[in-house]
């Protein structure tokens, strides 16, 4: 089975999208059945392509980015235009089964161009900014984005969503798109619980972009809050973004400077040992698809609080294993806090209860998942060929893909 992915952001590029598909990326590779080509963006200015495994190549095309952790709408409209040539030349030299576009936008939009040029089948996605509505500042962008970002997803074999809350606002905008499911995943080996103290300040840890949405001005008025209830605490804010030098001047405004730590950002594979210092993970945001950051803070034992959007259903146990609350209720925000600053048993047996939570979403299950998937697309194409009528469109059933066996082509 033939795949080829499209994604503008992989590591050492883009943020959460990315890190999915190298997690995903990396247990697809294990299986004698699949061949993946990805089309991303290179971190220079120069075309690049390497082996990432056996039966994996990544293309890199450049976008001439200013930022590694965000792109801008230059850079996607870049990707789009250098990454649909590549595709073209890759599928007609061995042609694809199918293709995985990672986003709507605008990775969607190369694959459904390419569908419209050679009618190659694709499954989308979402990757939650990309869902009109979803990003407050992508406001005045939304209603240009949405008539296309429609005919992506009604031209796509199916659309993928996180958790229930974005299929919801998918059906808000487009109530006919065939959503199917998928969680993220986490790496149970890479995040261990650590041991939580009785004495000692309490630490919290947010690990998200320093954007607008993420709504780390709120945790750091929380702060602020708790330490005039008597509350001994410290936070660390990991991550970079334009909301960086705003934060920074209210930490300084309310007092609290020497209170949070703007950490900057962290290499993947230092990140373990950041929740493993922390007491409670705190994610104040106006909207999320399924946090990955959130994943990885369970996976590490940590009590989860969290605004009550997107996969906060499947992933909280109000409680249980953490907390919820609205945006920008900053009240509430605190009140949670002092709830577990003054319980620190509670606090280990919510943790204990968030690694518990976390089995279910290990990387393996969704990699599972989604090998199922592309069983039934590639399934469905060849009843659709022979004329068969009794492919089980709710199995794994499996098909071999028909492939030109042609050289590769240079891709310059």
């Amino acid at each position: 089975m033939r795949i080829l992915m499209l994604n503008n952001e992989f590591p050492p590029l883009g943020g959460g999208t990315g890190t999915v598909n190298q997690a995903l990326l990396q247990r697809f590779v294990t299986d004698p059945d699949l061949e993946i080509d990805l089309i991303t963006s290179a971190l220079g200015d120069s075309f690049e392509e390497m082996r990432f495994a056996e039966r994996a190549r990544i293309f890199k095309t450049p976008v001439n980015n200013r930022n590694i952790h965000h792109s801008s709408n230059r850079e996607l409209l870049t990707y789009a235009a250098r990454a649909l040539p590549v595709a073209l030349k890759l599928h007609h030299a061995r042609p694809y089964d199918f293709a995985f576009a990672w986003s709507a936008v605008p990775a969607g939009g190369v694959a459904l161009a390419l569908k419209k040029l050679t009618g190659l089948r694709y499954l989308v996605r979402v990757c939650g900014p990309d869902i009109p509505g979803f990003e407050q500042r992508y406001g005045l962008l939304y209603p240009v984005l949405t008539p296309i970002i429609r005919a992506i997803w009604r031209n796509s074999v199916m659309v993928i969503a996180k958790c229930q809350g974005e299929a919801d606002m998918i059906h808000a905008v487009d109530r006919n798109a065939h959503v199917t499911l998928v969680p993220n995943g986490v790496d149970l080996q890479a995040f261990t619980p650590a041991q939580v103290p009785d004495d000692g300040p309490l630490r919290l840890l947010c690990v998200a972009r320093l954007i607008e949405r993420k709504g780390q001005h709120h945790l750091i008025a929380a702060v602020r809050r708790l330490i005039d209830f008597g509350v001994d605490v410290m936070l660390d804010l990991i991550g970079i973004g334009d909301a960086r030098p705003s934060n920074e001047a209210l930490a300084s405004t309310l007092g609290v400077a020497d209170r949070v730590r703007f950490v900057g950002y962290v290499p993947r594979e230092e990140i373990a040992q950041h929740y493993a210092a922390a007491h409670i993970f705190v994610l104040p945001s106006y909207n999320e698809g399924m946090s990955v950051a959130t994943l990885e803070a369970m996976a590490a034992g940590l009590p989860v609080i969290i605004t009550r959007v997107g996969g906060a259903a499947e992933l909280v146990v109000e409680g249980e294993n953490g907390m919820t609350f609205d945006w920008a209720d900053v009240d509430g925000l605190t009140e949670r806090i002092r709830c577990l600053a003054n319980d620190r048993a509670l606090l280990r047996r919510m943790g204990a209860a968030s690694r518990e939570r976390a089995v279910s979403f290990a990387w393996d299950v969704a990699a599972e998942r989604y090998r199922d998937l592309f069983a039934q697309i590639v399934g469905q194409h060849i009843a659709t060929q022979t004329g068969a009528t009794d492919v089980d469109m709710g199995g794994s059933t499996q098909a071999a893909s028909c492939q030109s066996q042609s050289s590769e082509p240079a891709i310059h």
